[in-house]
Formats: C-alpha cells, structure tokens, sequence
C-alpha cells in the first residue's frame, strides 16, 4: 500500500508539473507558440515580456502552485518526507521535461520556488524580498533568482534544531537548477546580447518592459 502510494505521489507530481501553463496561456490569449517567441523559453518570464504582465503573473502563479501541490498532494498521502522531496522533484523534472511538449520544457525556477513554497514558505519569502532587490537594481531576473540560496540559511537561522533534509534538500534543487541553466547559458553565450546582459540587463527595465519598447 505504501509503494502504491510513493508511486502515486511521483506520477501525480510530474504529470503536475509537466502542465505547460505557459504554452497554454500563449497559445489561448495570443495564438502564439510561445517556444517560438521571445527568448523561447516556457516560463512566466516569456509570457510577461511578449503576452502581457497579467498572464505573465498568472503563469508565475500556476507554475508556482504545480510544485507546491506536488508537495501537499504527497503530505496527505501520507508519505514520509524524503518522498515528499522526491514527489517535489518530479514535479520540477516534469516542468523542464514536460511530457505533453516531447520533454522539452522551461528552466523550472518557478516550480522550484513552489516546492519550497511548500516546505518553508517564511524563509522563501524572505529570500524573495532579496531577489525583487536584485531586479530593481539589475533588471536580470535570472542573475537576481541566485538570491533564493539563502533560503536553507535562513530556515535555519530561524529554527536552530531544524530537520538537515530542509537545509540539504533547497540546495539540491537550487544546484540542480543551477547546474540546469548554466548549462543553456553556455550556449546562449556565443550571442552578443546574451554576453552584454550577462550581468545587468540593458534591454529591460525592473519591471521588465523593454527600454526602447
């Protein structure tokens, strides 16, 4: 009973996150594809900058809310918290490989933040007030999510006897993402624009509407 339940949890998870919410709103409001507009990436950042702000947000907010159901959704099966971290992934792996896009999906920083969201929503929003910081003065959201690495810090800062697997676990998923987007950031390197923003975006403002637009 316990197997079928681990296996449940997995399954509901990626199929969760394998929701495509951004190619769904960019398809609806607009009739585009949005892989193939923007920077092509399907996330809430893609559909705020070429759909519009309000389905932008609402995109942030599905995406957001697939990884914590993720989580929700195994704690009231019943299982153990090293699974609930396991059904938290799959809804992470589901968003990047997503099965009803042929496994090609977004970066997955929202579905990350939904997990999280889940586990140690105090120390997340917390950290989520460094990261806005970090936009306001770099425009750069992907450089500014960096600022999410000191969520496991400041869980433990507010609870001392805190459980290592929510110190352990934030920093895998934080890694993997990491490791995830460095490795398209190698790519989107050999572009000009991509090199000149690498650091502080020229092309947008903090609100993420372009300067020149």
């Amino acid at each position: 009973m316990e197997e079928f339940r681990i296996v449940a949890a997995i399954i509901i998870g990626y199929i969760l996150g394998s929701i495509p919410f951004a190619y769904i709103v960019g398809h609806l409001i607009k009739g585009v594809d949005i892989r193939e507009t923007g920077g092509g990436n399907i996330g809430a950042l893609n559909v705020y900058r070429n759909v519009g702000p309000v389905y932008g947000l609402a995109v942030l907010a599905a995406d957001i809310g697939k990884g914590a159901m993720a989580v929700v959704i195994a704690s009231w099966l019943g299982l153990t918290l090293p699974w609930i971290c396991v059904a938290g992934f799959a809804a992470i792996l589901g968003h990047n490989w997503p099965v009803f896009l042929k496994f090609k999906g977004g970066k997955g920083a929202a579905t990350v933040l939904g997990v999280l969201l889940a586990f140690m929503p105090i120390p997340l929003l917390i950290a989520g007030a460094l990261v806005i910081i970090f936009i306001a003065i770099t425009s750069n959201v992907r450089l500014a999510l960096c600022a999410m690495v000191f969520t496991p810090l400041f869980a433990w800062l507010l609870e001392r006897d805190l459980d290592m697997i929510y110190i352990y676990y934030p920093l895998a998923l934080l890694l993997f993402i990491g490791l995830y987007t460095l490795i398209g950031l190698k790519r989107e390197l050999a572009n000009a624009d991509t090199r000149r923003n690498l650091f502080i975006d020229r092309d947008y403002n903090p609100w993420q509407t372009k300067k020149n637009g």
